[in-house]
Parts: structure tokens; C-alpha cells; sequence
């Protein structure tokens, strides 16, 4: 069984894709993944170095913080950057669901699940939500940023509202011990479902 795993900046679903992993789920985070494939990939490489200029990379390493401002600034960019790194990301899991055939089930999380309209390719969808307010403070004290692009950051992806009749489960992570009862819960759900794996 796949299931896809998705939240907004601040949600928490990083903490609750790791309680899922303690849980023996068998997980891929495609941004840490692609930035992987960013950095390793001599065709990716290349093509992001055409897209961007040399800058792209600082002694052969990744500037994620240089891309990541560009793409923030600019959305042809970002749909540029995505046309060549989400085929090479889906080809990679692809991989990784083969390797991990024999896991209780695997998860996919990615943050822009739902915006990139991928949610077809997953048996079930979970979506992690918590409330604007506890978002941001999460992001002020993770991110060192300042509040006004705490803010601007969240309002750039889709609201919870228009997630939520997407998903399959919602898990509402704003008190720790009651998201770890749901995890449990779904968890059971998950090991004990008979769908059978997508072939990605």
C-alpha cells in the first residue's frame, strides 16, 4: 500500500511522517530526495545550470538558498525547475517502491501533494493540518524567519479548506500526544488494508 502524506509549512507532517517510520512505514520525502538528485544527477545538474546560470551551484554543491529565492520571486521559474526534476523524482520512487516491497506500507510526503495534483497516484492521501497561528510559530522558531515571510510562505500554498475534501484522512496536529493516537489508529488502517500497490 502507498499513501501519500501532505501538509503545509508549519503542519508538523515532518514529525508525523516519523512517528509512521518508527511505526516500520517505509518512507520517501521527495523534496529531501530530489534535492539529492539535484545535487548528484549530472543531466539534472546541467539542465538547472542552463535554467539558472552557474550560480546554481557553489563548488559543485547545490545553492539551495539562491534557488530557493528565485523560484520564490519567480513562478516560471519554479514550473521550469519542476518540469525537469518531478520526472527524475518520480522515477527514483519508483525504484524505492520495488526496493521496499516487503514494508508494512510506504509513504510519500510531499508538501505540494495536492497543487501538483498528484494524488491519484497514491491508495489513500493524508493530509496533517494545525491552525495558522501555530504554524507560523513553528516556522519563527524552525526557520528563523520573521513573521510577515512566515506569513507570505503559507498564503503561497493551497488552505487547509481546499485540501481537506481532497484527502482520505486528516490528522489535526496541534496536541502531541492525541496526533500520536491518530497515527496509531491509521497505522492499523494501513497494515490492515488489502489494496493492492500502484505501480507509479
Amino acid at each position: 500500500m502507498i499513501v501519500g502524506l501532505t501538509g503545509g509549512i508549519g503542519s508538523g507532517k515532518t514529525l508525523v511522517l516519523k512517528m509512521f517510520e518508527s511505526l516500520g512505514a517505509a518512507v520517501y520525502v521527495s523534496d529531501i530526495e530530489a534535492k539529492k538528485l539535484m545535487s548528484t544527477s549530472s543531466k539534472l545538474k546541467k539542465a538547472i545550470k542552463v535554467l539558472f546560470g552557474e550560480e546554481a551551484y557553489t563548488e559543485g554543491l547545490l545553492n539551495t538558498v539562491f534557488i530557493g529565492q528565485t523560484v520564490f520571486e519567480d513562478k516560471e521559474k519554479l514550473n521550469a525547475l519542476n518540469k525537469l526534476v518531478h520526472p527524475e523524482v518520480a522515477s527514483h520512487f519508483e525504484t524505492f517502491v520495488k526496493v521496499h516491497q516487503t514494508a508494512p506500507y510506504i509513504m510519500y510526503e510531499s508538501a505540494i501533494l495536492f497543487e501538483q495534483n498528484k494524488q491519484a497516484l497514491f491508495d489513500v492521501v493524508l493530509l496533517v493540518t494545525a491552525s495558522e497561528d501555530i504554524r507560523i510559530q513553528r516556522v519563527l522558531v524552525r526557520d528563523q524567519m520573521n513573521e510577515a515571510d512566515a506569513r507570505k510562505r503559507i498564503q503561497n500554498q493551497w488552505p487547509d479548506e481546499k485540501k481537506i475534501p481532497l484527502a482520505d484522512y486528516v490528522i489535526k496536529n496541534t496536541d502531541l500526544e492525541e496526533t500520536q493516537d491518530k497515527v496509531l489508529e491509521l497505522h492499523k488502517i494501513f497494515v490492515t488494508s488489502d489494496k493492492s500497490r500502484l505501480k507509479c
